[in-house]
C-alpha cells in the first residue's frame, strides 16, 4: 500500500542563471531526521469516489500534481520533500485511509508541513486521522479549524456507505467521541449540487458556509473577515482543497465539475489568509482527475496551489 519514493517525476528546465532554481531541483526525497520542511505526501486513491457514484480517475491525481509542480519557481526558505504514496488497492478505502494516517503522523510530529495530494475528497478523513493522531496526546482538546474550499459539503449520512461524499460527518463524529470541538467552515458551497437535507446538517452542525455567489470581488474582504473570525477561535487549521470548488473552465481534471465555481483570483487571498495566520499545520488538495483534465489545466492550478501555500517557507 505505501509506494516507495518515485523522485523521476521531478523534472524540468534547468537555467543558467544564478538563484534560478526550480522545485524539482530543489526537493528531495524525504529521509530520517530530515529539517522540518514542507512534505508532499500522495494518497493515490478514488474508492470513494466509487462509492460516491462519481467519474473515478483521481488515483493519478498525485503523480499528475508532482509533474505540474517541478517546473514551478522555488522561492522557499526551508526544504521541502517528497514523502511518496499510499495507494488505496481496489475498495479497500479505510485501510488505505488507516496508512496515511499512520505516515502522516510521524510528519506532524516532526515539525512538516505536511501537504497531502489527491485523490478523491475521501482523503480528508485520512488526514484528519492522521492529525487527530498527532494531537491526541494533548491534555487539552484541540481548537481545530477545518477550512474547507469546496462545491460541495461533503456531509452525508457515512452510516451507510463512507466515501467521498462522508469525511466531514465522520470527523464530526469522531470529535463528538473524542470530546473535541467540531469547527468546520466551508466556503464555496454550490446550492445547487447540496440537498436541503445538507444545509439542515450544517446549520445543525454550527458550519460557517458561504456560497459560491457570495464569493465575489465586491464581498471578498467581507468574507475574508468571517474567515479571519473563525481562524481567531482555532488552535490549529487544516485545510482542505477539492478542486471542483473552481469553475469547469478552471478545473475541467475533477469528479464533479461545477457550473459556476469560485475563480482562482478569489480564492487565493483566502488561502492567503489561512497560510498567513501561523496557525496552519496540515493541507490537502483532492479530487485531480488526470483522465479528464484539458491541457493540464486542473494539475497546473493544484500545482500553483501548492506554490501559494509554501510561499513563505
Amino acid at each position: 500500500m505505501a509506494n516507495e519514493i518515485d523522485m523521476s517525476l521531478w523534472q524540468g528546465r534547468r537555467d543558467p542563471e544564478p538563484d534560478s532554481d526550480r522545485w524539482h531541483q530543489r526537493i528531495a526525497p524525504l529521509s530520517e531526521n530530515a529539517p522540518a520542511g514542507c512534505a508532499l505526501l500522495g494518497f493515490a486513491s478514488d474508492a470513494g469516489v466509487a462509492r460516491n457514484q462519481g467519474r473515478v480517475g483521481a488515483a493519478a491525481g498525485p503523480s499528475a500534481i508532482r509533474r505540474a509542480l517541478a517546473p514551478l519557481a522555488w522561492h522557499r526558505e526551508a526544504p521541502a520533500f517528497d514523502a511518496g504514496d499510499v495507494t488505496c488497492e481496489d475498495d479497500a478505502l479505510e485501510a488505505a485511509q488507516a496508512a496515511l494516517a499512520e505516515r502522516l503522523a510521524p510528519l506532524l510530529d516532526a515539525g512538516h508541513l505536511p501537504i497531502v495530494l489527491g485523490g478523491g475528497h475521501e482523503i480528508a478523513y485520512a488526514s484528519w486521522q492522521g492529525l487527530a493522531r498527532h494531537l491526541a496526546p494533548r491534555e487539552t482538546p484541540p481548537r481545530v479549524g477545518i477550512i474547507n474550499l469546496d462545491a460541495h459539503f461533503d456531509l452525508r449520512d457515512p452510516g451507510h456507505v463512507r466515501s467521498s461524499g462522508t469525511p466531514f460527518s465522520q470527523i464530526a463524529e469522531d470529535c463528538h467521541a473524542r470530546g473535541w470541538p467540531f469547527r468546520y467552515a466551508c466556503l464555496g458551497i454550490s446550492r445547487a449540487a447540496n440537498t436541503r437535507a445538507l444545509f439542515q446538517r450544517a446549520r445543525a452542525l454550527d458550519v460557517l458556509v458561504r456560497e459560491d455567489r457570495d464569493v465575489t470581488p465586491t464581498r471578498l474582504d467581507t468574507i475574508q473577515r468571517d474567515l479571519e473570525r473563525f481562524i481567531a477561535h482555532c488552535d490549529r487549521l487544516y485545510l482542505t482543497i477539492d478542486l471542483d470548488v473552481l469553475p469547469a473552465c478552471e478545473a475541467p481534471g475533477v469528479s464533479a465539475p461545477a457550473a459556476r465555481g469560485v475563480p482562482l483570483a478569489l480564492l487565493e487571498p483566502l488561502i492567503e489568509t489561512v497560510r498567513d495566520s501561523g496557525k496552519l499545520c496540515l493541507a490537502d488538495i483532492a479530487e485531480l482527475n488526470p483522465d479528464h483534465d484539458i491541457d493540464d489545466r486542473t494539475a497546473r492550478v493544484a500545482a500553483r496551489l501548492i506554490h501559494l501555500l509554501t510561499l513563505n517557507g
